[in-house]
C-alpha cells in the first residue's frame, strides 16, 4: 500500500508543478506536468484497485 501512497503524492507534486508553470506562463511545460500527474494518478488508482481486489474486497 505504501507504493500507492507514494504514487499519489508524486501525482500531487506534478499537478502542483503544472499549476506553478501555468501561473508563470510556461504553458508547454504545464501541459507536460499535467500529463505526468495524470500518469502517476492513474497508476496509483490502478494499483489501489488491484490491491483491493486481491484482498477479496469489493
Amino acid at each position: 500500500m505504501r507504493h500507492v501512497c507514494i504514487r499519489g503524492l508524486l501525482a500531487l507534486v506534478w499537478f502542483a508543478a503544472a499549476v506553478f508553470s501555468g501561473v508563470t506562463g510556461n504553458l508547454e511545460w504545464a501541459g507536460l506536468y499535467v500529463l505526468m500527474g495524470a500518469a502517476f494518478g492513474y497508476s496509483a488508482c490502478a494499483s489501489w484497485k488491484k490491491a483491493k481486489n486481491d484482498k477479496g474486497e469489493h
